[in-house]
């Protein structure tokens, strides 16, 4: 006789509940039952991909039918020249998010201690608690992760990794490099500290310490997916020592990232015009929030990204303000966690985004005040 014992799902599925890291706009236009008008809580780039990209992307179409190189041979190779590095240093993927789970398939198992700050990246605890890690927290101090926090939880809990980003998401806020430069040459030997850029070309001068691939303490994950404006193409890629590098090129997916996302990056590094110009409008935009948030006598945090945090007092008030953007067509995000959740973060947008969003917020806004 065969017992009907169900799918075999693992362990740790079965003790999973049923979760997303995001809920996309597309998620909540199909709630809303209608489209936004202005997109600016996913920190997506507004202004678009680089021209010259555009056309090689156009070109390459005809061998979209065709896999990508799963070498990724000569984005690496670039990546290297650019950065001063060997390509047996750079791992490419579809985006953070993807390299994000390789680390934590190579580090954690069931039960492994793992470091990172109350409110930070998501996406990042989904990938460890899928593993069976157990995750420790540590909460902001002044709006900012808090390095000395963090350093302390790794040490008292014995922790195999560290997630750390710099700038931060959700706040916008960032750490000088002697300080974050300081806290990687703290980290034990034998442990590993994943430092998240996905902004670093948004950085403050002075943000962002010298590449060390001798290092085996920290792999630096940075992306295509904001400055470069191909976050739909789905690539990033990290640096970090050839040992940890090869370490997930053993479980990577090696036709991961298309053919199509290949050749729109490396023609977009080729085009470094075109990522200056991005974060020129993009101060500009935080400018004319900043000024917004004056007028209004509204607090605002000064952002190292291409968003701006607008603190709004209380979670209660910040979830009211953004369901009325919302209803008003205006697709922005917030934290759930409380004091970072006072704030509605606001992706820089075009200047006609900027403008309709100003005139939109000023309505809502003046009715609680």
């Amino acid at each position: 006789m065969v017992l009907n014992k169900g799918i075999p799902f693992t362990e740790i599925i079965k003790s999973l509940p049923s979760t997303a890291p995001f809920v996309g706009p597309e998620s909540l236009e199909r709630r809303l039952g209608k489209n936004f008008k202005l997109r600016l809580g996913a920190n997506e780039s507004n202004f678009g991909m680089s021209s010259k990209a555009f056309e090689a992307i156009q070109k390459g179409i005809q061998e979209a039918s065709w896999y990508g190189d799963p070498e990724n041979y000569e984005l690496r190779c670039c990546l290297a020249e650019i950065h001063n590095i060997t390509p047996d240093e750079i791992c490419v993927a579809g985006g953070i998010d993807d390299l994000l789970g390789l680390v934590v398939r190579v580090i954690v198992s069931k039960g492994t201690s793992v470091v990172t700050s109350l409110g930070g990246y998501p996406t990042f605890n989904y990938h460890v608690v899928g593993f069976s890690g157990r995750l420790s927290f540590v909460p902001y101090v002044e709006d900012r992760e808090n390095l000395e926090g963090l350093l302390e939880s790794a040490l008292e809990n014995d922790a195999s990794l560290i997630f750390f980003s710099n700038p931060d998401n959700p706040m916008g806020t960032w750490h000088n490099s002697v300080d974050v430069q300081g806290f990687i040459d703290s980290i034990p030997l034998g442990k590993l500290l994943i430092l998240d850029e996905a902004y670093y070309e948004f950085s403050p001068q002075g943000s962002v310490p010298p590449i060390n691939t001798k290092n085996e303490r920290v792999i630096r994950m940075r992306t295509f997916s904001k400055a470069h404006g191909m976050a739909g193409l789905r690539i990033g890629y990290a640096i970090a020592n050839k040992k940890i590098i090869s370490a997930l090129n053993k479980i990577r997916l090696h036709f991961a990232v298309s053919r199509i996302a290949q050749i729109g990056a490396l023609e977009s590094l080729k085009d470094p015009k075109h990522v200056k110009n991005v974060v020129q409008k993009v101060n500009q935009g935080k400018q004319e929030y900043y000024i917004l948030a004056k007028e209004l006598n509204l607090n605002y945090i000064s952002s190292g990204t291409n968003f701006v945090s607008f603190d709004l007092g209380t979670e209660e008030r910040a979830k009211e303000i953004l369901n009325k953007l919302q209803e008003q067509g205006v697709f922005v995000r917030m934290s759930t966690v409380p004091y970072l959740s006072r704030c509605i973060r606001i992706t820089v947008g075009t200047e006609s985004e900027r403008k309709i969003f100003s005139k939109v917020f000023k309505r809502i806004y003046s009715k609680f005040q």
